[in-house]
Order: C-alpha cells, then structure tokens, then sequence
C-alpha cells in the first residue's frame, strides 16, 4: 500500500464513505529530546527534523523527531515514568538487514536486549529496548523497510484491532499468513495477548500513536458513530489542529489535522 494513499470504500444511497486515515507518528518520551533523536538516526537510521507544519516556516522548532518516509518518531522531553513493557502499546518494530550487528551496537550504546535471537518465517528477530524504556523490535523483513509495526498488547486481540479497523479503516489481514494486521502507510498494526494487568500509555516511554485525519471534524462524526468521544476536542496547535482519544486498553492516540 502507498503511504500517501487512502483507501476508500465508497457508498451511495444510505452508505457511508469511509475513508482510512494515514499512520502519522509515534509520540515517545525521554529525558534528552536531541539525545534520543541522536540515538535512533544512529542505529535505525531516518533524518533528524524538527516540526514542520503550519507555522514552521515563521518559527523555528528545536529537533525533537526522526523522520522515516514521511513518518515520524516523535520525543517528549522529560523522565518517562516507567517502560513501554506492562501498557496497551507493547513495542515498535524496525526492519533492518543487519539485525545481529544492530543489536551488538544498541547494547554498547546504553540499549539492552531482551531475550535471545529467534528466527521467523525465515526472517532474523531481535527484542531491545532502548536507554529511555521503549522495547524495540528487530526484524530482517525484506518487504518492508524502516519503521516497520506497532505491536498492541491486549486482553482480547481481536477485539481490539476491529476497534482499530473501525475507527481509523484499514483491513484486517494476515501479515506473513500468520498474524492479524493492519496496514496504515507502511506501517503495520499488530496486537498480541497480553500476560497481566495494563498500564495506561499516558508518561511512558510510549505516551502515544498518532494518525492525521483531512478533516478532524468529519472524523469526530465517525467518532460519534462507534460511541467514542474526543478526549481533547480539536484544538488550533502550531498552525495546524490536533485531537486526542483513548483507544482500547488505556492507549493515547493524537489524531492531527495537517494546514
């Protein structure tokens, strides 16, 4: 699928256009914003950038992102308040060709790993997580490229990603013949079941995802549509608007409207 492209079921007389909404970013936080954008260019590469919207070209923004085509992660800077392990958003992904010498490298630059080296439909897997608690994972998938997947964590898996599927389009499908999934802009959304209680994104390493919405307004109606409501109506930031819900399982999503 195109990042760039929407994918739209079309209606007429008493259906409904839906269209699916772009993956846009994850929003991480750590103690140094420059620091931690150093650190991923280093071993995952992408190009450091700073916000770039709306006002961007009046003010200047300090470098707070790393950009990977034409996705983002995004730095919070302040103490996160525990990992991203024990909430709704377990990991994200990052597929590279050199997993092994990647993860020798995340180690002996503050990261540590976790678990051991596993192999997947053919494909080598490694579990990190970096200095601010963010858990990582590794994967040599030759398909995809870069930011890779968000792993959700959930009580019911299926449940979730149908409330994903509703809010945000997309379709279900089975990423490797094996894995339920969603794919938005290249970036696959996945959701596994989780083993105890969980903690809320918001603070943590892995505060929250972000999509960007044409238009919030007609989103907010889609909204209303499957009973769940802003947590922050759309709101004028930086020349552009943003909005915020809460998925299932405690997980923070910003939803922005680009000027």
């Amino acid at each position: 699928m195109n990042k760039l492209a929407f994918i739209f079921c079309i209606t007429f007389f008493g259906w409904t256009l839906n269209a699916a909404v772009p993956y846009d970013h994850v929003h991480l936080t750590a103690s140094n914003a420059q620091d931690a954008v150093d650190w991923y260019v280093k071993h995952f590469g992408g190009e450091a950038g700073a916000f770039n919207r709306g006002d961007a070209d009046r003010v200047e923004y300090p470098i707070n992102r790393v950009f990977y085509n034409g996705l983002s992660v995004i730095f919070f800077e302040r103490e996160p308040t525990g990992g991203s392990v024990g909430t709704g958003v377990d990991h994200i992904g990052f597929s590279m060709a050199n997993v092994d010498q990647i993860t020798a490298a995340v180690i002996a630059d503050g990261g540590t790993q976790i678990g051991d080296f596993v192999e997947f439909a053919g494909m080598q897997i490694a579990f990190v997580e970096d200095p601010w608690g963010t858990k990582i994972e590794l994967i040599n998938d030759p398909e995809t490229r870069g930011l890779h997947h968000v792993h959700l964590s959930s009580p019911d898996p299926e449940v979730t990603l149908t409330w994903y599927e509703n809010i945000f389009g997309g379709e279900v499908s089975n990423w490797k013949g094996v894995l339920p999934a969603i794919n938005y802009s290249d970036v696959w959304l996945m959701v596994g079941q989780s083993d105890g209680e969980i903690t809320p994104t918001l603070g943590r390493s892995m505060d929250h995802l972000g999509w960007a919405a044409d238009d919030l307004d007609e989103f907010g109606r889609n909204l209303l549509t499957n009973n769940v409501d802003f947590t922050m109506e759309p709101t004028p930031f930086r020349g552009i608007r943003i909005s915020f819900i809460e998925g299932p399982d405690g997980v923070r999503i910003e939803v922005v409207e680009p000027d």
